[in-house]
Formats: structure tokens, sequence, C-alpha cells
């Protein structure tokens, strides 16, 4: 009995194990998978392609449409790739049924897309808001890009006097060296850095400025467009824009003692005294509540105390005294007639002011020298015709400078015929032309004297109201001196 039951169970063993054998050896059914490689942004198909999955199956390639397909995969779970030069290859998961057909799309990404850019430019050399700096500056700064891709830089430059933009470009190297820089201007720099494949990434900006302007002893104003500008100048003829294109600037006045420059801005319609350095640079507007104001500002003037501590100018027909820091403002006096003040000019000393009056449209024109009380200690021109103006006191009190029209026309557009520079003696109360040797058909206009008296500066031009003028010197009692020095200028000084 006992090996019956053996030989059954024995039996019964092997048959299970037969079955669980029979089992395994069961072959899986197959399905395909199939679909297509695109571009990710423009879906623009990618011939070419190569697809292949894990657990290795068939490598296909795309056609000539993107599309693909792979037959005879067994069924089971699968990671696909579609892969091709210049993309980002993309792993897909997906699961193949027996007798199934899996699609798939791979919308594959352009490798530079994945490019990191640069990192941002960082300005080293010069340091920001240097100062003093040669009129020849190597530009430094420092750049990386976290792929090690060749980068090529740009260099924008400009400055606060001008509109224009200067760029420099393909530069290889982070440094670069800029020459034939401006004396006394701000320069403001920026670095762009491009590695061939993203978009430009720009630094911040940094500024320098440069030396000042050495020997300055001349100022002048020219248009720029639509605005004044401001000049200044050495003895040979070396010239620089002081104050930006941007902005209107004109009549300037220089004061020795406190280093500094007046002169005005119109803003908002109006017009107001500002100082600044003689390099251009620390504007300051001292004018306020009060503006400048006359018949024309094209013929207006003002002045310094010889200390350099106040400045007088004229609203219409009152004159005024302001503290240069723009603290301290008082009326000083107020023309009889209500004629408009054009013109003030105050003596070396303090103790006396000439004043040109005139009426709206800048005529009946008297010239008459005040003391600090309002006094009037002089009358130097009154009673005629035409215009007249330039008003400028010697050191010592005993001359006043000035022009006047000796043809007396008058014309709503205050066009000048025949201006001719005439002296007043305090002394004999005499006023006689300075021969200057002027050319027939010309104007001499804005005179003043040079800082040793020995000669006059002043604006010749022609008198048909639309030629350049020059800004002309003369040698007083020299024949033959008359010299232009600068062209294409107006409102000049000389300090």
């Amino acid at each position: 009995m006992k090996i019956l039951i053996r030989i059954g169970l024995l039996l019964t063993l092997f048959g299970i194990a037969w079955s669980c054998s029979q089992e395994e050896f069961i072959e899986k059914g197959q399905g395909i998978v199939k679909g297509r490689v695109v571009e990710s942004e423009t879906y623009t198909p990618i011939a070419n392609a190569r697809v292949s999955s894990s657990p290795s199956t068939s490598t296909v390639f795309t056609d000539s449409l993107g599309y693909y397909t792979v037959t005879q995969v067994n069924e089971g779970d699968y990671s696909f790739e579609a892969r091709k030069d210049g993309y980002i290859a993309k792993f897909e998961a997906v699961h193949v049924n027996t007798g199934g057909t899996t699609e798939m799309v791979f919308e594959l990404v352009k490798q530079q897309e994945n490019n990191l850019p640069p990192t941002v430019p960082v300005l080293t050399t010069p340091t920001d808001n240097a100062l003093d700096q040669s009129l020849e500056v190597t530009l430094k700064w420092t750049c990386t890009d976290p792929e090690d891709d060749a980068l090529t830089y740009k260099v924008t430059l400009r400055n606060d006097t001008s509109n224009n933009v200067v760029t420099y470009d393909n530069i290889t190297t982070t440094s670069f060296t800029l020459t034939n820089l401006n004396y006394s201007t701000k320069y403001y720099w920026q670095v762009t850095a491009n590695d061939g494949i993203n978009t430009d990434v720009n630094s911040l900006t940094s500024s320098f400025r440069t030396l000042m302007f050495p020997n300055a002893r001349y100022l002048f104003v020219r248009k720029a467009g639509d605005n004044n500008v401001i000049f200044t100048a050495d003895d040979s003829g070396n010239e620089l824009q002081i104050t930006s294109d941007a902005t209107n600037s004109f009549r300037p006045r220089k004061n020795t003692q406190a280093n500094k420059i007046a002169f005005i801005r119109t803003t908002g319609g109006q017009g107001h005294i500002y100082t600044m350095k003689p390099d251009g640079s620390s504007e300051f507007k001292v004018t306020s509540n009060v503006p400048v104001a006359g018949f024309n500002l094209d013929y207006y003037n003002y002045c310094w105390r010889a200390n350099g501590s106040q400045l007088i100018y004229s609203n219409f027909d009152k004159l005024y005294r302001i503290n240069a820091d723009g603290s301290g403002l008082i009326q000083l006096y107020q023309t009889p007639t209500g004629k408009f003040i054009s013109e003030c000019d105050w003596s070396y000393d303090g103790n006396l002011i000439a004043l040109k009056v005139n009426d709206l449209s800048g005529y009946n024109v008297e010239i008459y020298v005040i003391d600090m009380s309002g006094n009037v200690v002089a009358n130097v021109l009154s009673g005629v015709n035409g215009a007249a103006g330039g008003l400028h006191l010697s050191v010592n009190n005993t001359k006043l400078v000035f022009t006047r029209d000796v043809s007396g026309y008058q014309s709503s557009d205050y066009r000048q015929l025949d201006n001719r520079i005439f002296m007043y003696d305090f002394t004999t109360n005499a006023t006689t032309e300075v021969a200057v040797q002027r050319p027939a058909g010309y104007n001499d206009l804005d005179v003043r004297f040079s800082p040793n008296e020995a000669e006059l500066i002043f604006v010749s031009t022609s008198n048909d109201g639309v030629s350049p003028r020059t800004i002309t010197k003369y040698t007083m009692g020299t024949s033959n001196s008359r010299t232009t020095l600068f062209s294409n200028g107006v409102m000049p000084d000389w300090k």
C-alpha cells in the first residue's frame, strides 16, 4: 500500500511540474510602434532621426517627412529614444500590446536652446565714476561662458555733451582701448557679450571723466540742431563742447575767483541762470522764482560780482541780485519809465552797474550807469534810433565799451545794418568809435575787453542776417590785427 501511495504522489508532482514548464514556454505576442519626429517649436519634420529602444528592438530612421515604424516589437514595457545631431535626445515610456499599434510623436528641442548664455559682463577698469582719466583709456571687464563657448563683445560709448553713440564690434578679448577722447568729458560705457547662440547679454553702465581741458580762456556758443551749446577753447584754437546739445544753454560768463561758469538755460519757456565748473560738470540752478527775462534772450546779458559770490540779472524792468548758491534774492533797481533792462555789467569794485534799457521791440535804447543806491552817475547813450548793446566796463571804471547800429535802422526782426564798436570815457564823458577795420557791409556785435584790456573780442558777421558769425579779436591801435578766433560762434567771453 505504501508503495502505491508513493507512486501516486510522484505522478501528481510530475503532472504539476509539467504544467508549469508548459506555461513558461508559451511565446508572447508582438505589436508595432510608429509615429513621427518633429522640431519642438515649429513642428517641422525631422528626417534621418534615429529611433531605438530599451530593451533593445530594431533601430530605425525617420523618412523625409519624419515618420518611422518599428515592427515585431514583443509585448512589454519599453523606453523609446529619438535622437538627431543638433537636437536634444528625447525619451518616451510606452507599453506594447500583442497585435496592437502604439503611436508616439517625439518633439525634439534644438540643442542650442539648452545652451546657457554668458554671464553678465562685469566692468572693472576704469572704476565707475573715475576722474581725471587720460585721453587714451583701456577698458577692462570680466565675463565667462558656462559651456566655454567662444565669446565676442561689443563696447557702446556715449558722452554727456552730445547725442552721438559709438559702438565697437567683434572684440574677442576682455579689454579694449579708447583713443582720441575729449578733455573734460564724462563718458558712459557698456559691454555686450554674445556666444553666437543665445541673445546678447548686457553689462551695467559705467562712467568716467577725462582730464580737465588745459588753459581754456575762451567761451562761446554754437548751434547744435535746435539748441545752443557752450564751448570752451584755448589760445591754440582747440575747442571742447561743455554743455549737452540736448539742452538750450547760452551766454556763458566765467568767474576766475569762483572758478565757475555761469550760463542761461531755457526750460519750459523760461530762462534761468545756472553755474558749472569749467569742464561742464556740477551744474547748479541759481535762479528759481524770478527767471531771466527781457525783450529777446539772444540779446540779453547778466553779470557776476568780481569775487564770484553773487550775480545780477534782470526780469523785464527790474534788476535783481542773487547769491551764487541761489539764496538772498533782492531787487536792486527798477527802471523809472518801464523800459526793459536787456543788459547789465557790474564794475570790478562792485560800486557801479552799467545798464542798457530799451522798449518792447529792443529800440529806444538808453545806456547809463548807476551806483548801488540806484542813482544815475553817467548817461552814455540816449535819443538815437537803432540797436545797441554789448556793455563791458574796464577794470578801473574809466571806460565802457559797447556797440551801436549807426544806420538807425529798425525792423520787427531786429536786423542790424551797420553795427560798430564804441568806447565811452568816464573822465571826459566822450564817446568815440573804435576803429577795428570792420569790412563794409559787416556788423560787429557783443564786444568785450580782453583780460589785459589791450584787445577786444567780438562777433563779426555780414549784415545780410543769414551769414555765419565768427568770434573775432582786435588789438587796439594796431593796424591789420583783426583776427578770426573761432568760426560759427556767438556770445564770446575771455578770461
